[in-house]
């Protein structure tokens, strides 16, 4: 195992313990307000301070780490579950309507960026973890398909899938029992990948509103209702900035690290 792929599994099963542990226990409810307490900065009751409410920060992170970790695992789960077989389909019928209908798709779903296509949804259904989940995940849709399209296309050129064609398998079973297996391990890299930047996405959303909405915490509104207080309390800030950095950067030493672990190439040359 790759020194990245250790750094960032440890990164990453913490911040997923903590959002687990908070099913079960947090210091304080993270709904209890205390404002003869609010703007607390670290010390030995509040371990991370309080906000301007009085409530725990170290509570709120936690309670705040399932929010975005959900989000963020179900968004990416649409993309795969609806992009890998829209690119396995493209792949196995290149040239056709079928491949020019998909990936003109993807151009057109490409160009509306995931907080444009959040903010249309919104308008019509309201600002919603939900929503925020429908609009990470159709952006997701179009990354796997052009991922699994790319891949599979290389795929399709081997000898194996020739004796495959040879021995009478259908497009479909030759997809399914051969393509789809060859490109897996590029697609858990990207899923990790797509992980961190849906976890990105979800705090984005919910610094201009339009993600989980309160009395659920999330990181991003917690940097909203912090910008106007950096210069009195400036641990309101640092706190889930610092967390999403450290969240973000644990799954992307993961993504980096599986990526050298699963490269056969890479795996001949350390064996």
């Amino acid at each position: 195992m790759t020194r990245n792929l250790i750094c960032g599994t440890l990164l990453s099963s913490l911040f997923i313990l903590m959002a687990l542990t908070s099913f079960m226990w947090t210091p304080y409810d993270h709904t209890t307000l205390s404002i003869p307490e609010k703007m607390q900065p670290p010390n030995f009751k509040y371990w991370l301070g309080t906000d301007h409410f009085g409530r725990d920060i170290l509570s709120m992170i936690m309670v705040g780490a399932r929010t975005s970790i959900a989000v963020a695992i179900i968004a990416v789960g649409i993309g795969m579950i609806l992009g890998v077989p829209l690119g396995l389909a493209a792949a196995a019928q290149i040239g056709s309507w079928l491949d020019e209908l998909i990936m003109r798709g993807n151009d057109l779903v490409f160009a509306f960026p995931s907080l444009v296509i959040a903010i249309l949804i919104t308008a019509i259904f309201g600002p919603s973890a939900t929503n925020a989940i429908i609009a990470i995940g159709i952006f997701n849709i179009p990354v796997f398909a052009r991922i699994t399209r790319g891949a599979a296309l290389s795929i399709w050129k081997l000898d194996f899938i020739l004796a495959a064609q040879v021995a009478g398998k259908s497009t479909f079973r030759i997809s399914y029992e051969h393509i789809f297996p060859n490109v897996s391990n590029l697609l858990i890299v990207q899923g990790t990948i797509q992980f961190s930047l849906g976890i990105l996405a979800e705090s984005g959303l919910s610094y201009v509103g339009l993600g989980a909405q309160p009395p659920v915490p999330s990181w991003g509104r917690m940097l909203s209702d912090a910008q106007t207080m950096v210069s009195i309390a400036p641990h309101l800030a640092l706190v889930p900035g610092i967390t999403i950095i450290l969240t973000v950067l644990g799954l992307n030493l993961m993504g980096d690290g599986l990526r050298d672990f699963l490269d056969p190439r890479l795996r001949i040359q350390r064996s």
